[in-house]
């Protein structure tokens, strides 16, 4: 059987560079906080036309120009009070990885049109190939290394947008496998015309289709819990000058006008209380004698202390009995609040190192708490990113989240905004109300479909009092979701992987047709 001819590329290398890179810079507009949906489409697209017909190194290159482009201004708010380190290492790392998974879809775009040549090959395996390759990637940048970053999804800056329904259905790596097949389909169909073959617009519009009219998977109504919510503004960052109990008084005070009104709970965010309550007697005395104040039980975040080890941790507390049931956050930040390898990397940035000095263990508790028979589901601060984290809390009964969370390292970026955009997302994946609750802010009420039902300016003290939406029952995409991430992903890569195997298969048998003629040419010339 004789083999295709290679795949040309689309764009010259010195073009597809560029274009890369402005496919990057355009992606940054889909998140917050512009928020502008369509122009993830337009980034992807940009990105994998560059892509098509490149080898190895070129392939490389441009997957560099992109990941490039966006992290580095996607990211930007890890140098606000840091500096530039950690923004050009993490930066930078992404980028690599990001070139790393741009060599698999080349390949793609290389490989299949030489072993399936027909329409549907060209027009619905190759999209679906190149989309979950991209989902591939997304996913080991968000699992590797040390634990992963999984910040930037595709998926997650459709939260805005007519398509974050679906997410209710395959998770937030569904959702970006379905924008990618929608962008790698409408680009196979353009390029098929050119080819002056019938092309056919039906996986593209297909795509479309689910992607516009697949509702929310629906959940049951439970009732409401009544929420107080404080965020303190208090000086909570590391830069910031404060004398101890400084942040502890600010949600005090923020929390006053609180004080006589009817609810089930009251919510602290993450440190907001910086001293151990499980150590410290005037830090239990202060909160057993707040929740005898608001008549309620706490749920409070603190740093604690078990042993030789530290965790950040959400407590339930109840006046009298102190932390009641305790969370300890699973995925601390490497770098932020641990340091993996620590004696390797202190050399390059000590001043940065040094200004870790504990190292916080991961938690292993369920991300839930039993709140008089009504599951409440947590999450800390970037344990939001994480699948697993909510996902859990959901199958353990959750019936609404508490996300609690400390921004105040980023004031004045957008990067409250990006993962308040997480936590929209969430609400819709679950069929959950989310209460996300920020030292600083912005802290919002979301509700199951992701609207806002109450919220909090960044920068400003405040509380909320709200009756929040309880639900039952789970989505597709918390009961399914592990295993379509593994099908999209690492099915994709077997895929690729079969691909390759035949069409050196093929190359061999070629070699050896032609092999015999030669050998006879040989002899008669002997």
């Amino acid at each position: 059987m004789s083999l295709a001819a290679p795949v040309r590329p689309v764009l010259p290398l010195w073009a597809a560079g560029p274009v890369a890179a402005t496919g990057g810079l355009v992606l940054t507009l889909a998140f917050p906080a512009l928020s502008w949906w369509p122009m993830a489409f337009v980034g992807v697209t940009l990105a994998l036309i560059a892509l098509i017909g490149r080898r190895f190194w070129s392939s490389a290159l441009v997957g560099f120009a992109f990941g490039a482009a966006f992290f580095f201004v996607n990211l930007l708010f890890t140098a606000r009070y840091l500096g530039p380190v950690p923004w050009i290492a993490l930066s930078m790392l992404e980028s690599v990885l990001t070139a790393a998974g741009a060599t698999l879809i080349a390949l793609a775009y290389r490989w299949l049109p030489r072993v399936a040549a027909g329409p549907w090959a060209r027009l619905v395996a190759l999209p679906a190939l190149v989309a979950g390759l991209w989902t591939l990637q997304e996913q080991v940048v968000g699992s590797w290394p040390y634990g992963g970053f999984p910040w930037g999804r595709i998926g997650v800056s459709q939260v805005a947008g007519p398509f974050a329904d679906l997410a209710s259905w395959v998770g937030m790596s569904g959702l970006t496998f379905l924008v990618v097949l929608f962008c790698a389909a409408a680009i196979e169909y353009v390029r098929w015309g050119r080819l002056r073959r019938p092309p056919t617009a039906a996986p593209a519009v297909v795509t479309l289709l689910i992607l516009v009219l697949v509702p929310q998977f629906p959940t049951t109504d439970a009732g409401t819990l009544r929420v107080g919510a404080v965020q303190g503004n208090g000086p909570a960052g590391y830069f910031d000058q404060r004398a101890a109990g400084d942040v502890t008084r600010a949600q005090l005070e923020a929390t006053a006008p609180l004080f006589g009104e009817d609810m089930d709970v009251l919510l602290w965010p993450e440190g907001g209380v910086d001293s151990d309550p499980t150590q410290v007697a005037s830090t239990a005395e202060l909160l057993d004698a707040l929740s005898d104040r608001v008549a309620a039980p706490l749920i409070v975040a603190a740093v604690t202390q078990r042993g030789d080890e530290y965790f950040n941790s959400s407590l339930l507390w109840e006046a009298g009995s102190g932390a009641v049931q305790t969370y300890d956050k699973r995925h601390p930040v490497p770098f932020g609040e641990y340091v993996p390898d620590r004696a390797f990397f202190e050399p390059f940035a000590p001043d940065l190192i040094g200004l870790i000095q504990r190292e916080y263990t991961p938690g292993t508790a369920a991300p839930i708490f039993d709140l008089d028979g009504i599951g409440v589901g947590l999450a800390i601060c970037f344990d939001v990113i994480y699948d697993d984290v909510v996902w859990d809390g959901a199958r353990d009964g959750a019936e609404i989240y508490m996300f609690q969370t400390n921004n105040a390292d980023f004031r004045g970026t957008d990067e409250n905004l990006q993962q308040l955009a997480f936590a929209r997302m969430r609400a819709i994946e679950t069929g959950r109300s989310v209460v996300n609750l920020s030292t600083v802010g912005t802290s919002q009420v979301i509700a199951a479909d992701g609207s806002t039902i109450d919220g909090l300016p960044a920068d400003v003290a405040g509380h909320l009092i709200t009756d929040v939406p309880l639900h039952t029952g789970l989505t597709p995409a918390v009961v399914a979701g592990e295993v379509v991430k593994a099908i999209i992903g690492w099915g994709s890569l077997t895929a690729l992987g079969v691909v390759g195997l035949i069409l050196s298969a093929r190359s061999r048998s070629a070699r050896e047709k032609k092999a015999p003629a030669h050998d006879g040419a040989g002899a008669l010339e002997r």
